[in-house]
């Protein structure tokens, strides 16, 4: 697919908030719709440790029972160790591997209990068993606008991390306001440094947000030149690794609304989409 915008709906960073769990046989119907829908991606689930994150525990079994036989979406996962990225191996359909890394070192501890060292391990092995097994390491940089622990940030900061990723071969990096901080004018200026510094590499924004906020933080960004955005249908979700109370996720209706009121092509089908939504969970 070649549209002007890529729309990567993510149902598990909205299920992954949620406290009841939701049956299996639901997320794996809801999920086969949201693969007919024309999104870039659908980030199905993460393979992370039960404990950690009980609603994504069935992930093995989701990724299973998928229908992937209609879809031009792109599969993506989650994975935060060695041994999950050896998981995702089991499954050829999968096409990408989200990791959770993060520029703020305490929430890194806090997310995923890895320090910056374990870290480069973790994506160094995760950037080979990818590279023999023809799929794509895609970090995140999180608190890539900013954190409330008081560790370093800065546009240097930023370019250093981006520098030790792109030298590894990483050529996807979206980054991430999950506290839900970041004005406008801070996501421009992020976006618009990183951009003119490695300009090889495709960045993209993972938001978290109020409603009321979130469309002036798309248009900085687009402004800036980013065509990569996640969404959740509904708003649903939030990181419950921070400690800190759950903003929602950018809302598909916000960003859709933007590109329709800015003339841009989805490629989205939004009969599909709104039968999708009728029948969410």
């Amino acid at each position: 697919m070649s549209y002007e915008i890529k729309i990567l709906e993510t149902p598990r960073d909205g299920f992954q908030g949620l406290a009841e769990f939701i049956p299996t046989e639901k997320k794996i119907g809801f999920i086969n719709q949201l693969l007919l829908c024309g999104f870039h991606t659908v980030e199905v689930g993460s393979l992370v440790s039960p404990g950690a994150i009980p609603q994504m525990a069935d992930t093995i079994e989701v990724l299973g029972k998928l229908d992937y036989s209609d879809t031009k979406s792109r599969i993506a996962v989650l994975v935060a160790n060695k041994s999950g990225g050896k998981k995702a191996m089991d499954f050829e359909i999968v096409d990408d591997l989200i990791f959770p890394f993060s520029v703020s070192e305490t929430f890194l501890k806090k997310n995923i209990n890895q320090d910056f060292a374990d870290v480069e391990k973790t994506i160094d092995y995760l950037q080979n068993l990818c590279t023999e097994n023809n799929k794509t390491l895609i970090p995140y940089l999180s608190m890539g606008f900013g954190n409330p622990y008081s560790d370093e940030w800065s546009l240097e900061v930023l370019r250093f991390w981006t520098g030790k990723f792109f030298a590894k071969g990483i050529k996807i990096l979206p980054v991430s306001d999950i506290m839900g901080d970041a004005d406008a004018n801070r996501i421009f200026k992020v976006f618009e440094f990183l951009i003119n510094e490695f300009p090889e590499i495709e960045f993209g924004l993972h938001l978290h947000s109020r409603k009321e906020t979130a469309k002036e933080k798309i248009d900085a960004a687009w402004q800036a030149g980013i065509r990569r955005f996640d969404t959740v249908l509904g708003g649903l979700g939030g990181c419950p690794m921070t400690g800190k109370e759950l903003i929602g996720n950018l809302d598909l209706s916000t960003l859709t609304d933007f590109c329709n009121e800015n003339e841009i092509e989805t490629g989205l089908d939004f009969e599909r989409l709104n039968r999708t939504l009728m029948t969410r969970m």
